[in-house]
């Protein structure tokens, strides 16, 4: 939308707010200089339910399991001995 004083958006904020929850930016200024920002708040993401995948997927026994030495090293950025 670009620039709009401050007085006219005093006179249409209600436009200007309908304007900005569709995605429009719009700046106010005063005396020709920026000082405010309308812009949409961004939704918060939808919740996750807790036991969506449960009885899909299936960790085996051996995934607790200490990984060997070698491994280890090779994620600290050491030697393999």
């Amino acid at each position: 939308m670009g620039k709009i004083n401050i007085h006219n958006a005093k006179t249409n904020l209600s436009r200007l707010i309908e304007k900005a929850a569709k995605g429009e930016e719009v700046v106010i200024s005063r005396a020709g200089e920026p000082v405010a920002r309308l812009v949409p708040i961004k939704t918060a993401a939808a919740r996750r339910r807790k036991g969506l995948l449960k009885k899909k997927i299936k960790i085996r026994p051996g995934f607790y399991k200490p990984l060997p030495e070698e491994v280890i090293a090779a994620f600290e950025g050491k030697p393999a001995k």
